[in-house]
């Protein structure tokens, strides 16, 4: 995999370590700015309504530059928002840095997925992609733990230092790593530095059946992740009966297996997608399943994060790195939209979730709507690949009637049909 690419994976964990690291700050913030916790939880409402729909809309705008200023740019934007996050006296200022620090990170992602499809061999998007997500799962591992550490020995506002200060080196690499593209050039000097295409002929391309089916199910199968990782501190020691001073390990054990996940995509989901998704997929829902069955036993519930923690990125990794091979003729804005997806899904699962805790389901309540989340994107695969059969069986009926009512010339080689 080419150097850059780690590169990227750097700046994607200093973003993924922003996106997550506030469920452990929310009551410090409140304390600090003196807002209640409702309003300091908005904060991660706003980045993630910014995510949402700055990916399409910030991947349509970085289609007008090269990918090397793009990138430099949401990099650029998205530290410079932390460090105005971790300055400010003003909540109303801290919320704003945190949709334009989403809007930032929402654009980076999109772009940087982009190019990592455009720096490796085109059988080769699924490895590129879990490099890329492995900064995002490293995240979970090491950096929320971490931000919480920081956010409780020195304040929360040391955390969001900690953010631009690992965003730095990452933007200096960028700089060297990363050629400019020349205008007057025929070819441009790195991949990642090639500019884009057209937006509408790559609207026009997002339009395909397979790429929408599979957005729809990357989404169905965050929403279901983040569903029970969102609850998972409460259901943990209130369900499993850990101490609180466990919950970090546990929550970095289900980061590990996120990273266990992601790195076994990279090696099969470009020789075996179909296979690890059928396999992956049908252990899914199981496995949440199980896990709300036997949520009170300490020893079922560690194994259970950790597995979970592996199925869940393996499979969502998939579905990213097919979403990519879909949207072939769509490079810029197809990771805009895989964005936006998997943030659609990490929007809807806590609020699924959280329906859930209300209805009197009690902790468990969130393992079981992970499950029917999972469920649901069975029916809709199957669904699709059953209308997806039908319609290639009627094209080859239709092929092999036309071949049968006008036979070719004497002498010439018949066609095969497949």
């Amino acid at each position: 995999m080419p150097f850059v690419l780690y590169v990227l994976a750097l700046a994607v964990f200093a973003q993924g370590m922003s996106e997550f690291m506030l469920s452990g700050l929310v009551p410090d913030i409140a304390a600090g700015m003196g807002v209640s916790l409702a309003a300091a939880g908005s904060l991660t409402s706003a980045f993630a309504v910014g995510m949402v729909v700055g990916a399409p809309l910030m991947a349509a705008l970085g289609s007008r530059w090269d990918r090397r200023g793009a990138l430099l740019c949401f990099l650029s934007v998205f530290l410079l928002a932390h460090v105005v996050g971790a300055s400010t006296t003003s909540f109303a200022v801290l919320v704003a840095t945190r949709v334009v620090g989403a809007l930032a990170n929402a654009g980076f992602l999109a772009v940087a997925l982009a190019a990592a499809a455009a720096m490796v061999p085109p059988d080769a998007k699924g490895r590129a992609v879990s490099v890329l997500l492995g900064g995002v799962t490293l995240a979970c591992v090491a950096g929320v733990p971490a931000g919480a550490l920081l956010g409780q020995a020195w304040g929360w506002r040391t955390a969001f230092w900690a953010v631009a200060v690992l965003s730095a080196p990452a933007l200096a690499a960028l700089v060297r790593s990363l050629p400019g593209a020349r205008p007057d050039a025929p070819q441009p000097a790195h991949p990642a530095a090639a500019p884009n295409t057209g937006v509408r002929r790559e609207l026009r391309a997002l339009r395909e059946p397979r790429l929408l089916v599979t957005l729809l199910l990357g989404a169905l199968v965050n929403g279901a992740t983040f569903c029970s990782f969102t609850y998972l501190a409460p259901l943990l020691t209130e369900v499993a009966g850990f101490a609180d001073g466990w919950v970090p390990g546990l929550l970095a054990l289900f980061g590990l297996g996120s990273f266990l996940g992601t790195a076994a995509a990279g090696r099969l989901a470009d020789r075996y997608p179909l296979r690890l998704l059928v396999a992956g997929g049908a252990a899914l829902p199981l496995g949440w399943a199980l896990f709300g069955l036997t949520a009170g036993h300490p020893y079922a519930a560690v194994v259970l994060v950790l597995v979970q923690g592996v199925l869940s990125f393996a499979v969502g990794s998939t579905l990213i790195s097919q979403a990519l091979y879909a949207a072939a003729e769509a490079p810029s804005l197809a990771g805009g939209f895989a964005t936006a997806a998997l943030n659609v899904g990490a929007a809807l699962g806590p609020w699924a979730g959280g329906l859930a805790l209300s209805s009197g389901s009690g902790y468990r309540g969130p393992l079981w709507i992970s499950a029917l989340l999972v469920l649901l994107a069975w029916a809709v695969g199957g669904a699709a690949q059953a209308v997806a059969t039908r319609g290639a069986i009627r094209r080859r009926r239709a092929a092999a009637a036309v071949t049968a009512g006008t036979p070719p010339a004497s002498g010439a080689p018949r066609t095969p049909h497949h």
